[in-house]
């Protein structure tokens, strides 16, 4: 069977307190609302998901909470060598991923993020705006094979897209 990948950029993050740290920085206005309207969207695309994977930074658990919340899914999985991740520390997460799970979605930060997503598919992302998605495949049964250039990309949507790329 076919591995799926939904990479989900954080909502858009609250800078006003500028003595928190990037890491505990949470979701703000535009944030709260963006993410379940794009966990909404997925929803209605039809979507489904095995295993939901995290950064452990305040702002990427509430986005995927929006998430887990539309999806009626009470565990996410998470996972600290995310946050703040190059490419080559997103593939170790990737690779290291239970099999069991077809479709699984990450929720995480850029540059990373946008990065991987141009490596995994060849894509030509510019940037993946806060509450962003982009949808890979794989033509493995096994996340131990996703390397570069591997996957074909299914779509990208944000929240200002009135229709998907």
């Amino acid at each position: 069977m076919a591995k799926q990948l939904l990479l989900v950029r954080h909502g858009k993050s609250d800078w006003g307190n500028l003595d928190l740290k990037d890491f505990d920085r949470p979701l703000n206005k535009r944030g709260k609302e963006n993410a379940p309207e794009m966990a909404e969207r997925l929803v209605n695309k039809g979507f489904k998901i095995d295993l939901m994977v995290s950064s452990l930074a305040k702002r990427a658990k509430s986005t995927a909470k929006y998430f887990a919340e539309a999806y009626n899914i009470d565990q996410i999985q998470f996972e600290e060598s995310i946050y703040e991740a190059n490419t080559s520390a997103l593939f170790k997460v990737l690779n290291g991923l239970d099999d069991a799970a077809e479709k699984v979605v990450m929720f995480g930060h850029n540059p990373g993020f946008t990065d991987f997503a141009n490596e995994l598919c060849d894509a030509d992302i510019y940037n993946i705006p806060t509450a962003g998605m982009v949808l890979i495949s794989f033509p493995f049964d096994s996340w131990q094979m996703v390397s570069k250039g591997t996957g074909e990309l299914v779509f990208f949507d944000y929240p200002k897209n009135s229709d998907e790329v």
